[in-house]
């Protein structure tokens, strides 16, 4: 299931995702990750969430974070949780990609049971009527 954090710089999305994290890092029974575009979560997260970053291998648009973010689920069928912070600074701001990426993405998933939560910073109205669908 994937769900967007919805908001403008500054509303606290991060906050809510970091809450949802460790929440779902204590009631788990497999693997929580989080992905972020630079090492700012550290210190927020329990140890037991596994932390990645995406600026070190340099992933840029959607394509690319596609790839990136399949690669991790299929690495570990154990994830439960995979969280996203900061989407369209990994991604790109073309929020049209942005809903591409989310359908596609979901498509893979299938019926898999894992959660996956997005930052996105945009206003709800700017979203495509397709990534609405998305929204937590």
């Amino acid at each position: 299931m994937i769900k967007l954090i919805i908001g403008k710089k500054g509303t606290g999305k991060t906050k809510v995702l970091v809450d949802m994290a460790v929440k779902a890092a204590s009631t788990s029974n497999g693997s929580v990750v989080c992905i972020e575009k630079e090492p700012k979560l550290t210190f927020d997260l329990p140890s037991s969430v596994r932390l990645v970053e995406t600026c070190n291998p340099g992933i840029e648009g959607y394509c690319e974070f596609y790839g990136f973010v399949t690669g991790i689920l299929m690495s570990d069928y154990d994830i439960t949780d995979l969280f996203i912070d900061s989407t369209l600074k990994i991604g790109g701001k073309d929020l049209d990609k942005l809903a591409s990426f989310l359908d596609r993405l979901n498509t893979f998933v299938g019926s898999r049971e894992v959660n996956i939560v997005f930052t996105v910073s945009a206003d709800v109205e700017e979203l495509p009527e397709s990534a609405k669908a998305y929204l937590a």
